[in-house]
């Protein structure tokens, strides 16, 4: 059994890679037929970091972006987030509401509301893959969405999940679509229990 995320082996690493993998490339595949258009998808970059670094790869605690909020439950409790740049914003705003060159900080309720449901399905998507790899049963929350600084929206999670350790794992999956580059990042932070539950399931421990 691991104590922390400090603890991981080696191979529970890879094994949180490869869910990372398999579940943004569902999510992308979700996001592709919502719009209408195809994406190509990066091979995505699963590290496990600490909150600090993953503030500093996407820029630093003052640079503004949205941030979608799943809660987790069931068999694996924890939390999701997706980060998201002005691009992915703009994409979805074009393509259902015709809106052009928006910009996130000024968005009104319909602007939001229909980001936010990209980001429930996306979530949806990324679980359920994760849930027929595992064989385990995954609820989710509504999404809490906010536009902020980053430093602010990473704040939610560090205080929530202080107790599991300072550690996460950030999936850069960003993709292409209509030759757009869409900058995404996801965080996946499981409870310690239902890691291990998860590493379990997949032969790890």
């Amino acid at each position: 059994m691991f104590k922390d995320y400090n603890d991981l082996s080696p191979v529970a690493i890879d094994c949180l890679k490869e869910i990372g993998n398999i579940g943004s490339g569902s999510a992308a595949s979700a996001l592709s037929s919502m719009l209408g258009k195809g994406i190509d998808m990066r091979v995505p970059d699963v590290r496990v970091l600490d909150y600090q670094h993953v503030i500093d790869e996407m820029g630093g605690p003052e640079k503004v972006i949205t941030g979608i909020l799943v809660r987790l439950s069931g068999d694996i409790k924890g939390m999701i987030m997706f980060l998201l740049e002005d691009s992915f914003a703009r994409v979805v705003l074009d393509t259902f509401l015709d809106k052009h060159d928006v910009k996130v900080v000024a968005l009104n309720e319909t602007e939001l509301s229909a980001i936010s449901e990209m980001g429930n399905i996306m979530a949806g998507s990324y679980l359920q893959a994760l849930s027929t790899l595992t064989g385990l049963t995954i609820d989710m929350s509504v999404p809490s969405m906010a536009v902020d600084m980053l430093g602010a929206i990473m704040s939610v999670p560090i205080i929530e999940f202080s107790q599991v350790g300072d550690k996460v794992l950030f999936i850069n999956d960003g993709f292409v679509i209509d030759g757009v580059d869409i900058k995404s990042n996801i965080i996946l932070i499981p409870e310690m229990e239902s890691l291990n539950t998860l590493m379990e399931k997949l032969g790890v421990i």
